[in-house]
């Protein structure tokens, strides 16, 4: 466990070393200090690629912009539909584990439209009326460890009838699911307390939206 720690420990710095140095390469119009935050940069993207034994090409692919920019977080929507006292959850193909229907949240269109979208393309479920559980950063939950930063946003969701759930292109299984039988969870994308805040936030709608 320690390990573990130590790792997410470090992961978070290294994160944080490496946005530094790009947001210096975005806005620093001095040479000599651009080739220093390209150094940076660079040892940065290996020490990620060290700490995920990844080959160091992946990582940058992952945290290179396509141009320099001031390097801020992606945003993620994930959306919960209860009914019955169930709630919905999507198969992953990647991992085959579940988890609230939802992903990378597409340039364009509004966080509720997005999160309409991801619950139709997972689970061929339409809703209506979104609510903002919470607001997460990914890096300070329970979540796997990622070298991107992530802002999660959970919505509570109503489903428009008929609700008959069926998997999408890139999920290969969806179902609704009570809090005592919850499937393996995809931790990457959905936590426990993820389940639990939107039961919660279900039975009590006046609750303060939760924000980290």
């Amino acid at each position: 466990m320690s390990n573990l720690v130590n790792s997410t420990i470090w992961l978070s710095y290294v994160k944080r070393l490496h946005a530094i140095a790009e947001s210096g390469l975005a806005f620093s119009p001095e040479e000599f200090d651009r080739e220093r935050f390209e150094e940076i940069s660079q040892i940065a993207r290996q020490m990620m690629s060290d700490l995920a034994s990844v080959p160091v090409n992946q990582i940058s692919d992952l945290v290179t912009p396509f141009h320099r920019r001031y390097v801020t977080p992606q945003v993620e929507v994930r959306g919960a539909v209860i009914k019955d006292n169930k709630i919905l959850l999507v198969q992953e193909k990647s991992d085959k584990k579940w988890t609230l229907p939802g992903g990378y949240a597409d340039v364009g269109l509004t966080a509720v439209e997005n999160i309409k979208k991801e619950i139709e393309e997972e689970a061929n479920v339409q809703v209506s009326h979104p609510r903002l559980i919470s607001l997460r950063h990914k890096a300070s939950g329970d979540y796997d460890p990622d070298i991107r930063e992530f802002y999660k946003i959970l919505f509570l969701c109503d489903p428009i009838e008929p609700v008959k759930p069926l998997a999408g292109m890139e999920t290969c299984g969806a179902d609704f699911f009570a809090l005592d039988e919850i499937p393996p969870l995809s931790t990457g994308r959905t936590i426990m307390r993820d389940l639990q805040d939107a039961f919660i936030y279900f039975a009590d709608q006046q609750k303060l939206t939760s924000i980290d």
